[in-house]
Order: C-alpha cells, then structure tokens, then sequence
C-alpha cells in the first residue's frame, strides 16, 4: 500500500486553482472595462450634434465600397515602396553603424562623416527630404539620371531618412554585446572584420528586431508621403475620389488598409520583445 509523501502537495494544487482562477477573473475584469469604455466612447461621439453630418462625410458606406477597390490598388503601390525601401536601409544602415564603429585615429574622417549622416538625416522633417530631393534632384538636369521618376526620388528620400534612425538600432545593438566576445574571438585569430561578421553583427541584429519592426512600421506609414511627387498610391488615390465625390469617406477607406498592415507588425513587434524577455528570464534562471 502506497502513501503520499508530500503533505503539502493538497495545499499546492488549491494554490494553482486559486492562481488560475484569478487570472480568469483578470481577464473578464479587464475585458468588461474595456467594453464599458468604449460604449461610453462611442455614446459620446453618436450623440455630439455634429455627429450627424460627420457620419455623412466621412462613413458613407455606398462611398466606401465604391472607392475601396481603386485605393486597394493603389496600396499596393505603398507595399512595393515599403518592400523596396526596407531591403536597401537594411544593409545601408548597417554600412553606417560599422563605419561609425570603426577604432582608431586614422578613421575619424569615415567616423565623423557617419555621425554628420546620421545627425542630419534625423533631424529634418522626412517630408521636407522627399520635397528636397523629390524636386531639387531632378532640377539638376543631370544626363545620367534622366532615368530616375518620381517615385525613385521618394523611395530614395524614405530610404536616407529611414536608415539614420536604423543605423543608430544597429550601433546599439553592436554595442550591447559584451566586450568579452570580441577579446574571446580576436584570442582564436579571428580579425576584426571577421570578428564582427560572425561573432558581434549576429548577436547584435538578433537583439535589435524588435525596434526595427517599430521603425518599419512607420515607414509603412510614411510612404504615402512619396504622394506629395505625384504617384498614385493609397493617399494620392483618396484625395482623387474625395475631389470627385466631395465626401471625405475615402480618406477613411486608406486609413483603414494602413492599419490593416501596421497592426500584424506591431502584434509581431510585441511577440518577439515578449519571447526575447523569456530567453533572456530563462537564462538568468539558469
């Protein structure tokens, strides 16, 4: 005959019960206040004297479905400049951050440049580089770039900007590995190069993903300032059907398709901090 030989398992177990039924009510708390806020949110806006002529103008169904199809298919204009542009400030940033790394007297010429690059970029307004560069450029006249349209010149422009902030992600990142990792790969020969491309550039892009998925998400958003040229993406498209409709229930329709991209990213931002906190929990446990 067997018997048990924790007398505080019992007490245990009534513990978890206790634990996970208060995380339930947590839950129900927290949703149930939700939902009262925003029914108080929402009385608020329905019963405004103006709401009438604001549900009007800016959430006309009949509007919405009509110009929903045409703002689609100018977003995907927004998609393919986001794509293009992350790929390039992906490797122009981390070009920076390097070279802004970079030891010793004989490279502060490449080291100041870097962090002049970095200081400019992040300082002007992004609208103000894609008008700058999106109408100063092309003023130029120059031969070789006859080629270049409108919607290089903003792509361009959101790439400049956009690899400043990420550069300074990356530089943080490199810094945060611990300088014993760079003496631990320099003691088995490796050279400096080498040192940062398999050893601290790694560990170093591995730790920042999380900010640059918040910096690609409002990058997202920032392509529709490539508009202010001429192409004819989501926003471009909106101001069309609302000059032709004089109802402003488009500009919600582009609204909408913006946040339909941007909140995945940020779910996906959130996933990875929360994951990365767990390692990290996990490995100090050990």
């Amino acid at each position: 005959m067997t018997t048990d030989a924790d007398p505080g398992r019992g007490s245990r177990i009534l513990g978890d019960l206790k634990g996970s039924g208060g995380g339930q009510r947590s839950v129900w708390i927290a949703l149930a206040s939700t939902l009262v806020f925003a029914g108080i949110l929402v009385a608020l806006i329905v019963t405004s004297p103006g709401w009438p002529a604001v549900k009007a103008s800016f959430f006309n169904r009949k509007i919405f479905f009509d110009s929903l199809p045409e703002i689609a298919h100018a977003f995907l204009l927004n998609i393919r400049i986001f794509l293009t542009a992350e790929v390039f400030i992906l490797v122009f940033a981390l070009l920076i951050a390097v070279l802004r790394g970079l030891p010793g007297p004989v490279f502060f010429p490449i080291r100041g440049l870097a962090i002049a690059y970095t200081d400019f970029f992040r300082g002007v307004p992004t609208i103000l580089v894609v008008y700058i560069l999106g109408f100063g450029a092309p003023a130029l006249q120059l031969s070789w770039l006859e080629w270049a349209t409108p919607l290089f010149w903003g792509t361009l422009a959101l790439v400049l900007v956009y690899s400043a902030y990420v550069a300074e992600v990356y530089r943080a990142g490199i810094e945060s590995v611990h300088t014993s990792q760079e003496a631990a790969a320099r003691s088995l020969g490796l050279s400096r190069l080498k040192t940062l491309r398999y050893v601290i550039v790694p560990q170093a892009v591995r730790r920042v993903i999380p900010p640059l998925l918040n910096d690609f998400i409002g990058l997202t958003k920032d392509t529709a300032l490539v508009a202010f040229l001429g192409p004819v993406e989501a926003f471009r498209q909106s101001q069309i059907d609302v000059a032709a409709t004089f109802n402003y229930t488009p500009y919600m329709c582009a609204a909408l398709l913006f946040v339909l991209l941007t909140i995945p990213l940020a779910r996906l931002t959130d996933w990875l901090v929360a994951r990365e906190r767990k390692r990290q929990l996990a490995g100090g446990a050990r």
